[in-house]
């Protein structure tokens, strides 16, 4: 593949920065001039940083009311609003999705790879999660949301045809891209912030855990498990939609800090005795910024986590998503913390730096167009 190629970027939405935009972040490094089709836009938001100077095209949903706040509740329009960006232009298109971006429509001679972070969760394996924690499990509500929800699976299923290839952020992914799509997928691992996220000095009398605060986040039961240990500190960081549900479950020994800035995050992330997670997470790179500070992980064994954290070696893993498995967990740590050398935390973590992403991305990349222009010259 030479210089001359036109590659474009499709992003579900650019109004938060999470593992997604951090994954857009280092592919627009690669390729600096390529631009950006996203749903919705929020140019004062935190995106801002890696997507100043750089072209963003936007669909008809950014003019619609409340659009950069309440982005989810035009799911139902998505399909065809990403189904409308002209993309005509360009030889190549990666797209970066957890929602509706890889079902652009590409061109017979454009390649289109997809780097999926997962199959729409709260249409696939979070549907009746999702479904329960809304209470839609019944009424016309309830009616209203499966609907939609079920047409959100049909084109899920048959947009997953306009791929010409997947690469999955973790071989949990992998699996998943599989029993939806029935489509293999490569495995590339994103990338974490290790620059920034460094060991500190010494390690303080309490735990942490960050998060958006969604139901499937599980903070709720970290809290709920940290309220019987009344001798154990927890501070919290991260705000979202359950923010008011999770602290009235709180005892005195938990601490909300809310939504803080990646300086204050690390250097909480840095003094403390370990970090809690309890999400079935697709990567989970919270976990791994948590080991880049040296600071060991106490984690549900299930999802991803099982791809980034050593058992015993950087983490210890819960078999139950329980407040009483957490807490035995808690308890058993904290009679083996010694073997958790911050080093060997960090030295795990750095398996997953930007340069090797970066590095595997673009070889992937120049390997599956040559292979499409092998296929299409076959063709004629």
């Amino acid at each position: 593949m030479d210089s001359s190629q036109k590659i474009a970027f499709i992003h579900d939405w650019l109004v938060t920065f999470g593992g997604g935009e951090q994954i857009l972040a280092a592919l627009s490094e690669i390729w600096p001039d390529s631009p950006i089709f996203t749903l919705v836009y929020d140019p004062h938001g935190p995106c801002r940083e890696f997507t100043e100077g750089k072209v963003i095209q936007t669909s008809f949903l950014q003019k619609l009311p409340r659009s950069k706040r309440n982005h989810r509740a035009y799911l139902p329009l998505m399909p065809l609003a990403v189904e409308q960006f002209d993309t005509r232009s360009f030889d190549i298109l990666i797209s970066c999705s957890h929602a509706v971006a890889h079902g652009i429509i590409p061109g017979a001679d454009q390649l289109h790879i997809n780097y999926i972070c997962i199959p729409i969760r709260y249409a696939w394996h979070l549907y009746q999660q999702y479904i329960k924690e809304a209470g839609l499990t019944r009424g016309p509500k309830s009616v209203f949301a499966k609907l939609i929800l079920h047409y959100i699976r049909m084109w899920d299923n048959a947009s997953s045809n306009r791929v010409d290839k997947y690469v999955s952020i973790s071989k949990w992914v992998s699996r998943n891209v599989w029993r939806v799509y029935r489509r293999p997928s490569s495995v590339i691992y994103p990338p974490v912030d290790l620059e920034h996220f460094s060991p500190g000095g010494h390690k303080e009398n309490f735990y942490i855990t960050a998060s958006r605060m969604v139901p499937y986040k599980r903070i709720d039961m970290i809290v709920e498990a940290f309220s019987t240990m009344p001798t154990k500190k927890l501070i919290v960081i991260g705000d979202g939609p359950e923010l008011e549900k999770v602290k009235s479950k709180a005892g005195k020994n938990v601490e909300f800090l809310g939504f803080q800035p990646r300086d204050d995050l690390i250097e909480n992330m840095q003094r403390a005795r370990g970090f809690i997670f309890a999400a079935i997470e697709d990567f989970g790179i919270l976990p791994v910024e948590a080991q880049a500070c040296g600071t060991p992980v106490i984690a549900y064994g299930k999802g991803g986590v099982l791809e980034t954290v050593i058992d015993g070696k950087t983490g210890l893993f819960y078999e139950e998503q329980s407040t009483e498995c957490l807490v035995s967990a808690v308890n058993k740590f904290e009679t083996i913390q010694g073997q958790f050398n911050p080093q060997n935390v960090r030295q795990n973590a750095e398996r997953f730096n930007k340069e090797r992403f970066q590095k595997e991305f673009m070889n992937l990349v120049e390997s599956e167009w040559e292979r499409f222009l092998l296929r299409n010259s076959n063709n004629y």
